[in-house]
């Protein structure tokens, strides 16, 4: 059975790379029907936060990646760790380094002196000490010192590392920690992972790793390395470039099918096929499909997916993903209208659900001062007639629909001989501050009729 896994570390939140990896990992084993699990890398335990985790959480299950199994925690599997460097302590495949921090700092200087590759001399390989010497010490794997490590990665090809180059690495530290490169391997063996697919930052690390399986009598997963993700000004993606994690995304209005959408089709694809839905995805996703060169992150067609998914989505989960915007805007939207209207007016007008709250706020808070080159522009001698007429026309309505208050609006036009933006933008600044909204009926008739009334009558006496 073909089994993945997604190992974020908690030291910061799950960012955008993370989730395309942790993508890919999860389509695979949906197309082939296997497992993708979850394991949180939380050995680092000076820069591991719960914060982080608990975002990592959020992060997967807002973008509906879950695990088929219980989440891994490394901090509850330090007894595994030591097992297995015991075991490898008593076949002599590693050793203990009792090396100071004044020579290895040495050596380092010296090798660089010399031009050669900083990596660390086998001198406790080679120097058999005592087993009771009575001193601080790591433990390194002993490495194989000739010969190559290959493997077949299945986005990158077959990559080739001399073992020479390699250096016996400390696989756990002075106060019997286990390090990264070891935890990995017996965490991927132990659940059994077949294939790993992560950023191609840790291409460096596969060799080291698959000599580890080998010596633990483990035949190692197979490889598929994703290269990275490009901001738009060609370098390594960053919050420099807009949102920082995952979670950013979806308090700046996007929703989780969009960032899905996009992710996916950042360096794959299916013929010409711009939308995906997960199911989709994991029919089609092809790991040799994957681009071996890195991707551009590109915000405008970011919005575009989103733009269509705001449109095409069932409009409660829509609707229920508006609300929450309004509620990180910290507005009350007890009083005003239904937020599924809003949206019905709103949905061609805004890209993200943010810019939609942002701009559907007035319907729900009080004007609390009033654009002044709107106010320059279209307030004048003839505005407070339109006031007057259109409350008294507007008072006297029972049917509060849009057509009916669209024939009010012509009807102050007609009877005051005046231009339709003559009369609409006036309304429009008496009612939400400044001159952009959808059309004046509609924007009139998501207002009750009393709070309609009570905001031109507002505008009558502060604007003119």
């Amino acid at each position: 059975m073909v089994i993945t896994r997604f190992a974020p570390s908690p030291t910061g939140f799950l960012h955008v790379g993370g989730a395309r990896t942790a993508l890919y990992s999860y389509l695979f084993a949906k197309k082939n029907h296997g497992k993708f699990l979850l394991r949180i890398e939380d050995t680092d335990l000076e820069r591991s936060t719960e914060a982080a985790v608990q975002a990592i959480f959020d992060g997967m299950a807002w973008l509906e990646l879950a695990s088929d199994e219980k989440p891994i925690f490394q901090t509850s599997r330090f007894d595994r760790y030591k097992h297995h460097i015991d075991a490898l302590l008593g076949l002599g495949k590693a050793y203990k380094c009792y090396c100071n921090k004044e020579r290895l700092e040495q050596m380092r200087e010296q090798q660089t002196q010399n031009k050669e590759k900083p990596r660390y001399d086998g001198h406790c390989r080679h120097n058999s000490l005592a087993e009771s010497v009575d001193k601080p010490f790591v433990v390194r794997f002993k490495n194989p010192e000739t010969g190559d490590v290959v493997f077949n990665d299945l986005i990158l090809g077959e990559i080739k590392f001399a073992n020479q180059e390699l250096d016996d690495l400390i696989i756990a530290r002075t106060d019997s920690s286990p390090t990264y490169n070891f935890t990995v391997v017996v965490d991927d063996m132990e659940m059994a992972i077949t294939h790993v697919i992560r950023g191609n930052d840790h291409v460096n690390n596969t060799p080291r790793q698959i000599n580890m399986f080998l010596a633990l009598d483990y035949t190692p997963p197979q490889y598929a390395h994703v290269p990275m993700i490009l901001g738009e000004d060609g370098k390594k993606l960053s919050k420099r470039h807009g949102a920082e994690s995952v979670t950013d995304y979806e308090e700046e209005g996007y929703l989780p099918e969009a960032l899905l959408n996009y992710l996916v089709r950042l360096g794959w694809s299916h013929g010409d096929q711009e939308i995906f839905s997960l199911t989709e995805m994991a029919e089609h996703f092809d790991l040799s499909k994957v681009s071996k060169s890195p991707a551009m992150f590109n915000t405008e067609k970011l919005q575009w997916l989103n733009h269509h998914y705001m449109k095409t989505l069932p409009i409660e989960k829509v609707v229920a993903a508006l609300k929450k915007q309004f509620e990180y805007l910290s507005v009350d939207i007890s009083e005003g209208p239904g937020l599924t209207d809003v949206f019905e007016v709103m949905k061609d007008r805004a890209k993200t659900l943010k810019e939609m709250a942002l701009a559907s706020r007035f319907w729900f808070e009080p004007v609390e001062k009033y654009d002044e080159a709107a106010v320059a522009k279209f307030i004048n001698a003839d505005t407070g007639k339109v006031f007057e007429k259109m409350h008294e026309q507007l008072g006297a309505l029972s049917d509060w629909s849009k057509e009916v208050i669209h024939g009010v609006i012509q009807s102050v036009v007609e009877e005051l001989g005046l231009k339709f933006p003559q009369v609409a933008q006036p309304l429009r600044i008496a009612l939400t501050g400044n001159t952009v909204s959808p059309g004046v009926d509609v924007t009139i008739a998501l207002f009750s009729k009393v709070e309609a009334l009570r905001r031109i009558e507002s505008g009558q006496k502060n604007l003119i």
